[in-house]
């Protein structure tokens, strides 16, 4: 069996200087791939770092919507030069979050507009994050029409009507540890109508660690864990997720599949 975790965060200080064993026991869990994602200045560095240490790591960088006061023409600059890293598979993670930011709304709508038009310069997919901001991020990623890059959206947490108008812009639809929460009601129902070609997985580690290991730290690994709870929603064998999601990925960010 073969899992990508398509969007964890390996370059976070949780998991500093205990790489390679997180890494040891993701393969142990069958999660063979990762794409790690960068969010500002130091994050994007350290996304780079391991997928060129590691040749089954791959980086997405870009800016954070939390990071949106921060985006500047030095920051684009050096954001546009590191895109091009051959170790890039898209852009990302980038978005709107109005969760903790209650004023600067425009700031981030601008950034995230920008990005997507540096996203497709270069003809990369974006890897997207909303929170608290569904609307807002529909009707950009609406104006923006990406269809000849591509897009995922990360930790998806909407409902099924959410999903169609989402899948309807040809967008992937990304499932983390919410999926196996009990209190997640419209997205199993998600897990359960989204097609078997637009589905990806991920854990975004160190952060919404799925059942069964709720309440401790996330780690890519637990990858498996968010396969066993789609399986289980969708009434299919764990293999057979593992391995749509696992095509489904590897397409989205262009890699080989056994490679």
């Amino acid at each position: 069996m073969q899992i990508f975790d398509s969007h964890t965060h390996l370059n976070d200080p949780a998991f500093a200087g205990k790489v390679p064993e997180y890494i040891k026991h993701a393969q142990d869990l069958g999660v063979t791939k990762m794409a790690i994602v960068g969010s500002d200045a130091t994050l994007n560095q350290g996304a780079l770092d391991l997928a060129h240490q590691y040749p089954n790591l791959y980086a997405v960088i870009g800016w954070h919507p939390e990071e949106a006061l921060t985006y500047n023409q030095q920051v684009e600059d050096q954001l546009v030069a590191q895109l091009q890293d051959d170790r890039v598979v898209a852009l990302g993670e980038i978005g709107l979050d109005y969760h903790w930011d209650k004023e600067h709304h425009e700031q981030q709508r601008a950034i995230f507009t920008r990005q997507i038009e540096l996203a497709k310069t270069l003809h990369l997919p974006i890897s997207i994050h909303t929170r608290d901001a569904f609307e807002d991020t529909y009707q950009i990623l609406k104006a923006a029409d990406i269809r000849d890059i591509g897009g995922v959206m990360h930790s998806f947490n909407g409902n099924a009507e959410w999903l169609q108008k989402f899948l309807d812009l040809g967008l992937m639809i990304s499932f983390s540890g919410v999926v196996s929460f009990k209190n997640a009601p419209e997205v199993h129902e998600s897990a359960k109508l989204v097609p078997a070609d637009r589905f990806l997985v991920e854990t975004d580690a160190p952060y919404l660690t799925p059942e069964p290991h709720r309440g401790e730290q996330n780690e890519p690994g637990y990858t498996r864990y968010v396969v066993a709870a789609i399986a289980k929603l969708r009434q299919e064998e764990v293999a057979t997720v593992a391995a749509q999601s696992y095509r489904n990925a590897s397409q989205f960010f262009g890699v080989v599949a056994n490679g």
